[in-house]
């Protein structure tokens, strides 16, 4: 009779976190600070023909765009190993976020406050299309927070129970704390929508 292995109660628990926000936010920029490997782009030029449908803000200089994902790993901790998934921002990517969302335990929506409207649509996504518990980060270009987080939360018409935070996606251990911030309203949702359904 063949014997049956016990499972590796050593092996870390892995997590797929996806990294979401609007065109030139800071997406791919967060994932690259933090990967412990050498992270995968998928970056394309940017070209006069894709004006027609792509919308570019004339106030970025951004001259690349990310046309399928982003991909990085970091341990956060010996027993938690989070994988991270950056979505395309453009408009004409969106029908992907479905894809890059399954099987994600949570979300971070990187908000730029000099461009609040790129953020409107990655919010409502997961709002009202995605049951993936969400995060929203105002990334600090420059370091600076441009608006307190009140304020942005009106413009943004966030529910109180969305925690909102800021990093700066270039500091690794910024990011590790919006990372941190996403597992943590992960777990609290789980617990509550747990102690709902015992309670029913």
């Amino acid at each position: 009779m063949a014997s049956v292995s016990s499972p590796d109660l050593s092996a870390p628990t892995t997590a797929k976190i996806v990294i979401a926000g609007g065109f030139g936010v800071g997406k791919t920029t967060l994932v690259s600070a933090i990967s412990e490997i050498p992270p995968i782009n998928t970056e394309a030029w940017m070209t006069s023909a894709s004006e027609p449908v792509d919308h570019l803000d004339d106030s970025t200089d951004k001259t690349t765009t990310t046309v399928a994902m982003d991909f990085g790993r970091r341990t956060i901790a010996e027993d938690l190993v989070l994988y991270l998934f950056g979505t395309p921002g453009q408009p004409r990517f969106w029908p992907m976020w479905d894809d890059l969302c399954r099987g994600a335990v949570g979300a971070l929506v990187l908000v730029d406050t000099r461009r609040l409207d790129v953020s409107f649509a990655a919010v409502n996504y997961f709002e009202q299309d995605s049951d993936v518990p969400f995060v929203v980060c105002v990334n600090l270009f420059d370091g600076v927070l441009g608006h307190p987080l009140d304020e942005v939360r009106d413009a943004l018409a966030l529910p109180a129970d969305i925690p909102l935070i800021t990093c700066d996606a270039r500091d690794p251990s910024s990011v590790a704390q919006a990372l941190l911030a996403v597992v943590e309203h992960t777990i609290r949702r789980t617990a509550s929508s747990f102690a709902t359904t015992r309670v029913h």
